[in-house]
């Protein structure tokens, strides 16, 4: 991640042992990529027109609160961004893709919403000339309820459990294939294909063909990603704790970025991620074969994050490491399963704004 004060900011240089400026400098080198360290701003500078097929990443969200890897005011946000926006533009091949996971923020003391994630979508298409390909969801089912304010004390929202992902583009035909990520068919598909289905005119207006009950093996999946943000006990963590390093705070599941370099990239395209973090963008490059780079301002993640790639992996190994849950399926339960009979109380006048501790004392 990095800082929000601009291209530089002064940091200790433990080398020179003086007050430097960081230098974009290779931190670690593997057999498909090299994680560095420095403003990646300066480093995409010194990269030729057209010559990555995927940029993904998770940059510092605009969120309210201030966090340790830097972030800044939403309302600041779009006009932050847009420099890595150009750069962005230009580094893509034609056919290339750019995934951009973030998150929303609210706006201090009221219940509503910030826009600014939605006006940064805006921003690259209009202003810098992206395409919207898709806009995916990352639900994380093992969200904690949040912001407690607003959903555990005064029970005026529901929890904010997902994240925008925005899939763009420098054309509107990027190369993609969702048979790359299918996934298992429902139980319900499954009875459809055994006992057989009857082509006809549904009353939406959909013609269901024969070729509905054709077997492909498995599902399209939906622009709905659940992957749950439950890791505990992976080597990375353990190998932080060992060597006293403070693990990256906003590290997303393997699975994520997995899932649009499986989607949108060849075995050895070029992958860049500019927010580099604890470097799981380029774990899971280096597990597909996939040529990537991963840019990180501060040394302590990236010394973390070198504990990526300490373990080889398997020939065979071609899912992600230590990802708990990855074969479980994610219930939503129907938004109606708990009302009937469910006594009603009379909704606050005021919409909430008076704090009531005795609304946070209901069941959930």
């Amino acid at each position: 991640m990095l800082p929000v004060t601009g291209r530089r900011v002064e940091t200790f240089c433990t080398v020179e042992t003086i007050q430097c400026e960081v230098e974009v400098k290779r931190f670690l080198k593997t057999k498909f990529g090299a994680l560095y360290q420095g403003d990646s701003l300066d480093h995409m500078a010194t990269l030729p027109d057209a010559s990555l097929d995927l940029i993904v990443t998770s940059p510092p969200f605009g969120l309210v609160r201030k966090k340790d890897y830097g972030n800044v005011d939403s309302h600041e946000y779009v006009d932050w961004f847009k420099p890595f926006g150009v750069q962005f533009k230009r580094l893509l091949k034609p056919t290339g893709s750019l995934v951009i996971d973030i998150g929303g923020a609210w706006i201090p003391g009221q219940p509503t919403r910030s826009l600014y994630h939605y006006e940064l979508v805006i921003m690259l298409c209009r202003e810098v000339g992206f395409h919207l390909a898709q806009e995916f969801f990352w639900w994380n089912p093992s969200k904690l309820p949040s912001p407690a304010e607003w959903v555990t004390v005064r029970r005026i929202r529901a929890k904010d459990a997902v994240n925008c992902v925005w899939w763009l583009s420098p054309t509107p035909w990027p190369k993609a294939s969702n048979k790359r990520v299918l996934a298992p068919y429902s139980d319900a598909m499954r009875g459809l294909l055994k006992n057989g289905y009857k082509a006809k005119l549904r009353p939406s207006g959909h013609d269901i063909s024969e070729n509905f009950a054709r077997d492909n093996g498995a599902a399209i999946p939906p622009n709905i990603i659940a992957i749950p943000n439950t890791e505990s006990n992976s080597y990375y963590l353990r190998y932080c704790t060992e060597h006293g390093i403070k693990p990256h705070p906003a590290r997303f599941p393997a699975a994520l970025p997995e899932f649009f370099v499986r989607m949108l990239t060849d075995e050895g395209d070029s992958v860049l991620d500019p927010f580099g973090g604890s470097c799981v963008t380029g774990e899971v490059c280096e597990r597909l074969r996939r040529n990537w780079t991963c840019v990180e301002l501060l040394e302590e993640y990236l010394n973390g994050a070198a504990a990526r790639f300490q373990r080889p992996a398997k020939p065979e190994q071609t899912g992600f490491f230590e990802q708990e849950g990855c074969l479980i399926t994610y219930k939503l339960y129907h938004p109606g399963a708990m009302w009937n009979g469910t006594p009603e109380d009379h909704l606050p006048v005021d919409g909430g704004k008076k704090r009531n501790l005795t609304n946070a004392r209901n069941p959930t």
